[in-house]
């Protein structure tokens, strides 16, 4: 997530330097053909801007589309980040010895709830790392120089930016030992996680250390969790359709392959430099064109890594520090600071 409170004009022509350099390519070169006279094609504007304004309405409902997956993506963390910290409250406050004629130790007591409060950060962790594998899709995944660019989009302004190592030994840190390995060996271990909270919920319940009502309270916060995880693996395994994702791209290319058959005829007549004057102006029309379909692009993934993603890192890592609080824990790890202008 990017946290500045603006994108420097230097920041912009850097990520769109490639695109700024093919236009003026393009536009150049078709304006030395019309300068030397070489061609006259002239396509009146009237057309091409009712292209144009077509392009531009697709282009919007594509960044909308984006849009609402990102905001929903950052709405179902919401969620998780609130269901956490009532699963923290409950775990403290619902364990005793109240019910059951055999008592425990306030040690035992102390250890049980510790175990289920990091078996439930260790889900966090395993979520979030499950949500970072590339799809099919996604723009690491496709080859060539834009999975060469994401990577390094990923290196400088996303993922790179912290140590991802730190998930796999927190899911030592906060798993039983003798659920850690089993637990990995599953396709989906997030999914696994929540069911041996289940499990060890029944077991209490066994025990009398909670009652019916304590246990139907926090197995309805277990489908929650099952629920919000759901959410966030729909938007990642369901892209955005692609008749929309990919159609706006070539309808954006062909409004500026006829844009300068236009633009420069009519700039031409001005003055001698009119078909000069036409290649920034064109350059300029098709490079925010182009950046529509970029931003949109970008924005539709909000689990892929980069400078746009949902920061997932941070919330687990406050998430964390809520619950170990909880437990009367003094040594904290610290909260995940922004690098670059950028919070993972």
């Amino acid at each position: 997530m990017i946290i500045t409170k603006g994108i420097s004009l230097k920041s912009i022509i850097s990520w769109t330097m490639h695109h700024l350099a093919w236009l003026f390519l393009v536009m150049g070169s078709i304006a030395g053909l019309y300068y030397y006279d070489i061609f006259n094609i002239h396509i009146p504007w009237l057309p091409v801007s009712v292209v144009g304004t077509a392009v531009a309405f697709y282009v919007g409902f594509k960044n909308n589309q984006a849009y609402d997956r990102m905001w929903e993506a950052r709405k179902i963390w919401g969620g998780i980040v609130n269901d956490s910290r009532s699963w923290g409250m409950m775990i403290d406050g619902f364990i005793t010895n109240q019910f059951t004629d055999s008592l425990e130790s306030p040690a035992e007591i102390k250890r049980i709830k510790k175990r289920l409060v990091y078996r439930h950060i260790a889900w966090l962790y395993a979520h979030r790392s499950q949500l970072l594998v590339a799809t099919p899709w996604e723009h690491i995944s496709q080859g060539g120089l834009m999975t060469k660019t994401a990577k390094m989009y990923q290196k400088k302004f996303g993922v790179g930016l912290v140590d991802d190592e730190v998930t796999r030994l927190e899911l030592k840190q906060f798993l039983p030992n003798e659920e850690h390995d089993e637990l990995l060996e599953y396709v989906n271990t997030a999914t696994q996680i929540i069911n041996q909270q289940s499990r060890d919920l029944k077991q209490l319940r066994e025990q009398r250390l909670i009652d019916d009502f304590r246990h139907m309270e926090l197995t309805r916060l277990l489908k929650n969790f099952y629920t919000l995880q759901g959410k966030n693996e729909r938007i990642k395994k369901f892209p955005l359709p692609r008749q929309y994702a990919n159609m706006s791209r070539y309808f954006v290319g062909i409004f500026i392959i006829l844009l300068p058959f236009s633009m420069i005829p009519e700039l031409m007549k001005i003055a001698n430099y009119g078909v000069w004057l036409s290649v920034p102006i064109t350059v300029l029309i098709g490079w925010i064109y182009v950046m529509m379909e970029v931003v949109a692009d970008y924005s539709e993934n909000p689990f892929q890594g980069m400078a746009n993603d949902i920061p997932m890192l941070s919330l687990c890592r406050t998430i964390e520090i809520d619950l170990r609080e909880m437990l009367g824990e003094k040594e904290l790890p610290a909260a995940i600071s922004p690098k670059n202008g950028v919070l993972m």
